[in-house]
Order: structure tokens, then sequence, then C-alpha cells
């Protein structure tokens, strides 16, 4: 029997089924003692984290104001440390090879009959200047588990063409990666390679429940994928970014189990998951999210405003999959990262492939272009940034977390984020969107409290207006 240990290598230890069970116990005893609760909101009305018991209990707690309580408070806590500033993505899927089982995803070996593909390197220099032109600087690259369609050394290999590519104003400047759990050594590799996020779902926490839906393949191995993210950092890729499949088991298990795997990483390397996604299972070509444990908007909104209050140093994102609607009555409670314009299919940047042809993960729910979403933001208050600044001066990691405790990263991540807003309405956006885009420059312009950071950021800003480009604080 493995005991709770946060610091512990290993993953039945540091994701306790004992401790969840336990945790989720105490919240179904606690989920209308207006005490306790009231205890843990007082504790996290200090903006530094409340444990995954703790959690627990917000997240099951039945009481009505206190339910606004928390929302109120998820906001709050958004506010303080991210602002309204929303960062851009878009993935890129390079291929949908895949030699693992997992039951939820059309990838898996068995579905004979998606449309299998893996883009050369002339299509990858194809699909990255059709997302330069979109405005996209930032890029998630997504690939299935394939040793000998997908190795190591194709994905490296990507990741350099990626980089490579510089069209008219267009040029990607962080390639995030999301691909399944390796060994150390091909961690390094990725490092030297320039990444900026390793990203790696769990799916699930659950043990029993993660080896019946990956029944087959390498993917099947609970512990291997589970401390992936300590082979990560080991090898000093120190942002990573974590993540669960809500609807795949049962939601508090899960929200648990996230919160139990950021506290093992704060424990054992000094610093937490630099990004937390909250995907939900939605339909794909051969999945109906009906026959698992799909979850309402009401409770995917609560699930966000209780991690904003469990991590509130960590980015949180939401993507595609999500309306537009649902996107929206998120974004206040907690999240600070999200996909335009995306694409889940091989190749569809290019050209949108034809249903018959379906090479998708899953279906795209939010189907808008970027400039529309990029709109819809500055319609709202937000600050659609296009930045990677902190990647490329290095703030990563535990810099750029002690820059975010400590209220610092305000003087960076304002000004970054308005002047790539302004390299996005001079390059890519429609005159609407360059209007309210300007508009809302002036007025954040006035949020910097730092007078010479506010100088310098309009000086660059009137810069890139008249033709320069990747200013950065």
């Amino acid at each position: 029997m493995y005991s709770y240990n946060p610091k512990s290598d290993i993953a039945d230890e540091f994701i306790n089924d004992v401790e969840i069970l336990n945790s989720l116990d105490y919240a179904e005893k606690n989920k209308t003692n207006k005490e306790e609760i009231g205890r843990i909101l007082n504790k996290a009305r200090e903006m530094k984290g409340i444990t995954h018991r703790e959690a627990a209990v917000l997240l099951a707690c039945e009481l009505e104001d206190e339910n606004k309580q928390i929302q109120n408070l998820a906001k709050e806590i958004k506010e303080r440390f991210y602002g309204k500033r929303i960062v851009m993505f878009a993935p890129l899927y390079l291929s949908n090879y895949c030699i693992n089982s997992c039951v939820y995803c059309p990838y898996h070996i068995k579905n004979k009959h998606i449309a299998r593909k893996k883009l050369t390197q002339d299509e990858i220099r194809r699909e990255v200047i059709a997302l330069q032109d979109m405005g996209h600087k930032r890029l998630a690259v997504e690939a299935g588990e394939d040793p000998v369609n997908n190795p190591l050394e194709y994905i490296l290999e990507s990741i350099d063409t990626i980089y490579s590519i510089k069209h008219r104003n267009g040029a990607i400047r962080r390639v995030n990666v999301n691909i399944a759990a390796t060994t150390v050594e091909d961690y390094k590799k990725l490092k030297n390679a320039g990444i900026g996020t390793y990203i790696l779902f769990q799916e699930t926490y659950n043990k029993q429940a993660y080896q019946e839906l990956h029944p087959a393949g390498p993917k099947s191995d609970y512990n291997y994928h589970t401390e992936a993210m300590d082979r990560a950092m080991e090898a000093g890729i120190d942002d990573v970014g974590c993540g669960v499949l809500f609807g795949l088991d049962k939601y508090r298990y899960e929200l648990v189990g996230l919160i139990m795997h950021a506290e093992h990483l704060e424990a054992k390397f000094g610093v937490g998951p630099h990004t937390i996604s909250v995907p939900r299972v939605c339909p794909a070509d051969d999945i109906d999210p009906s026959e698992l444990n799909a979850i309402s908007d009401d409770i995917f909104q609560k699930i966000v405003a209780v991690i904003r209050i469990a991590v509130p140093y960590t980015g949180m994102i939401v993507s595609t999959r999500e309306s537009k609607e649902s996107r929206e009555k998120v974004l206040s409670l907690g999240i600070s990262q999200i996909s335009g314009g995306s694409r889940t299919s091989v190749g569809g940047y290019v050209k949108e492939e034809p249903m018959e042809e379906n090479s998708a993960q899953f279906d795209v729910t939010d189907r808008r272009s970027l400039d529309e979403v990029v709109n819809w933001l500055l319609g709202l208050g937000y600050i659609p940034s296009f930045c990677t600044a902190c990647y490329r001066e290095g703030r990563t990691g535990d810099r750029f977390m002690s820059l975010l405790k400590s209220g610092q990263i305000v003087n960076c991540c304002q000004p970054n984020a308005l002047m790539t807003l302004k390299e996005y309405l001079e390059d890519y956006a429609s005159a609407d969107t360059r209007e309210k885009g300007d508009r809302v420059i002036k007025e954040q312009l006035e949020v910097i409290t730092n007078p010479v950071v506010r100088e310098r950021a309009a000086q660059y800003i009137a810069n890139i207006q008249c033709g320069q480009r990747d200013f950065r604080f």
C-alpha cells in the first residue's frame, strides 16, 4: 500500500488514491459547513493558493452565497495576476499516426476509417505560413505517438523548420510541444531545440479508469505517463503544462488529482506547472461524450474558478473545444490563454479538410477566425496578447513565477501584450478590429504604473506603427 508523499518520485505516492478519496469524503461531509468553507475562503483571499483538500471542499460546496463568493474571488485573483491579458495561440497537428488504443480519441490504432496523415517539412512550411498570415506568433505542436512514423527526430526537425520560417512580418516566436511521455534524454533534446512549454495531459488521474481507457500501447503505463513531468523538469524544461480531459472520469476526483500534481511539482522542483488546461470530452470521429462522464457548463465554470483559487499563479488554457459562449463565461474566472482560428486536422490551415476525409482529433466548436476572436476579446475589454517575451528573455520556471508572485511581471506583460497587439493590428487586423484595438491600447497604456515603462512602451508602439517590429521588455 502506497502512502501519500508529495515529494515522492513515485506516481502512486504523489497522486495517492487513498488521499484523494479521503479528500473527497472530507469535502462531502463539509459541503454545507459554513464555518469551514468560510475559513478556506479567507485563506484563499491571501491569494497564495489552497490545498487539494480545501479545493475539494469548495468544488463540493452547496451554499449559494459561498458559491457566489467562490466565483467573485476567482475573478479577483485572475484580475490581480493576469489583468485583462489573454494570450493567443494555435495548435499545429503534424501527424495523426498513433499506436495507442485510447478509447476516447479517434487517433486510436483500431480506427481504420480515419484518414491517416503526416506532414512533410514542405507541408509544415505551408501550414506555418498560413498561420503567420493569420497573425499567430505562438504554436502548440501536436502529434500522435508512433515511433516509426513520428519519431522524436521528426518532431525536432519540424520544430527547426517552424522557427526558420520568416514570411513578410510573420514569425513563430514560441513553439510549445504536446507529445507523448518520453525519456529524460529526449526531453533534453526538446529543451535544446528551443521549445517553450512541454504539455502533456494526464487524461485521468484515476489509475483504474486510466488503465481501462488506455488498454494497449505505450500510453497504457500509468506511472510512466504520470511521472513524465518529473523527467521533463529533470531535463531542464522548467515550463510544463498539465491538464486532464474532464468527462473521462468523475470530475471531483480529477480536480483533486490535478491540484495534487501541481503541489508535487512545487514540492519537488520549487515551481508548479506553467499552465493548466481544462479540456472537456467533446464529439469526434467515433467518440460520443454522452457515453463517458460529460459535465455541464455550470460544473465546468466552477472547476475553472476553483483551479484559479487553488493555483493563483498558474496560467489556464481553454481551447476551441469550447463554444464562444462557454469561453466567454470562463475568461473572467481564470482563463489566461485561448486558441483562435484553430484546425485540429492534419494540414487543415492551408486547405480545410472535407468531412469525408476527416483526420481531426476532435470537433472544433468555436470556428471563428483569429480576427473574429481578437475582435470579440477587444469588445469584452480584454487585451489579446501575442507575447512570447518571457520565454525569449529566459524568464521561465521559477524566474517567471517569482516575478508573478511579487507582482512585478505587470511591468513586462502589460507593455509586451500591448506591443504585440499593435503588431497584429498593423499587419493582419480588419479595419474594425484595428479601430477597437487602438482604442484599447490607448486605455491600457494608462494601467502601467511605472512611468518609465509606460513612456518606453508608448514609444515602441509608435515605432511599430512606423514599420518596426519585435520590441519587448
